[in-house]
């Protein structure tokens, strides 16, 4: 149980801090967003000791991941 809960956490927090812009996402329920935004095709790929995430460009939500990605890296970090 406190697993299911802190997963319904994360996505609480994920479309609040993430899609508060986005009518689609800011208010989706849990299947929609493992549809959309959990489940995202992607392949990661090693070249010169680095990590890259490839994602496919044909999905429709790809942009919203990444928006989502580089709005929660820009979050200031607290110790």
């Amino acid at each position: 149980m406190v697993a299911a809960n802190m997963a319904a956490d994360l996505d609480a927090w994920l479309r609040l801090l993430a899609f508060h812009d986005r009518a689609d996402l800011a208010e989706a329920e849990p299947q929609t967003m493992r549809l959309r935004i959990y489940h995202q095709p992607a392949r990661l790929a090693r070249h010169a000791r680095r990590r890259h995430l490839r994602f496919d460009p044909n999905w429709p939500w790809t942009k919203a991941f990444v928006l989502a990605w580089n709005r929660l890296a820009a979050l200031p970090q607290t110790t």
